[in-house]
């Protein structure tokens, strides 16, 4: 059975200053999978995530969220999506549950006490953890309540931006255990980095980016991973010809 398409990318062009910032980038996104757009600073990542969003329009082509022109309703793509930015802002005065309890209150998305703490449970944040103000909080401790936040709103679609920079090892690995778990529950996940490891660990599919040019695109084999080196090889190639 053929997944759902959720995000499509269809010839999209974006113009920023007079300067072409995407050039016909096609790609598109399922139920059930990563898709890793991966480059290095400029190629385009987060110029791409912004029109998903609504923040900058297209100046050629279009985006698609659930079927949607998000040009003609970004309310509607925006409902249907949570964007997670590389350093998630939240209050430090607050704790986790508050935070949480907070920001669902603006979305207009109730949820109760134990649904906060299956949330909690679900991104592995320790429980004496969870009464304690944001300001005490590592950087993998703050993503892990913004990922909470993203599960409770309970949207099909995910936006990750550089949600592995700055986090060590371990927590990387955590990370990006639960961002298979989401996809494998059948999320549509974008994820955008300049991490190749990563991106291999995690995606089902990448999309290499280059000068605002999907260049190459890479898919894992049945039951395997995105081979690193070739991915390596190809972005190294690409980004210091």
């Amino acid at each position: 059975m053929a997944r759902q398409v959720k995000l499509q990318a269809e010839q999209l062009r974006v113009l920023r200053g007079g300067r072409e910032v995407l050039s016909g980038v096609s790609f598109e996104v399922a139920g059930g999978e990563v898709y890793g757009l991966l480059g290095g600073n400029g190629a385009g990542k987060s110029t791409t995530l912004s029109t998903f969003l609504g923040f900058l329009p297209a100046s050629g082509g279009r985006v698609i969220v659930n079927t949607r022109d998000v040009g003609s309703d970004v309310a509607a793509a925006r409902r249907a999506m949570a964007y997670l930015p590389e350093a998630a802002s939240m209050y430090e005065h607050l704790d986790a549950r508050e935070n949480l309890h907070y920001f669902l209150q603006l979305v207009g998305v109730g949820r109760g006490e134990s649904e906060i703490d299956a949330a909690l449970d679900r991104v592995s944040l320790a429980g004496e953890a969870r009464g304690i103000k944001l300001r005490g909080y590592s950087k993998g401790m703050r993503q892990k309540v913004a990922i909470a936040l993203a599960i409770l709103r309970d949207t099909d679609i995910l936006l990750l931006d550089e949600p592995t920079s700055g986090l060590d090892p371990t927590a990387i690995d955590e990370f990006h255990d639960l961002v298979r778990g989401l996809a494998d529950a059948g999320k549509a996940i974008l994820m955008v980095t300049h991490d190749v490891y990563g991106a291999c660990q995690v995606a089902d599919r990448i999309g290499l980016l280059r000068g605002g040019k999907l260049v190459d695109q890479f898919a894992a084999p049945a039951g395997g991973r995105i081979e690193t080196e070739t991915v390596h090889r190809a972005f190294s190639a690409k980004t210091n010809p």
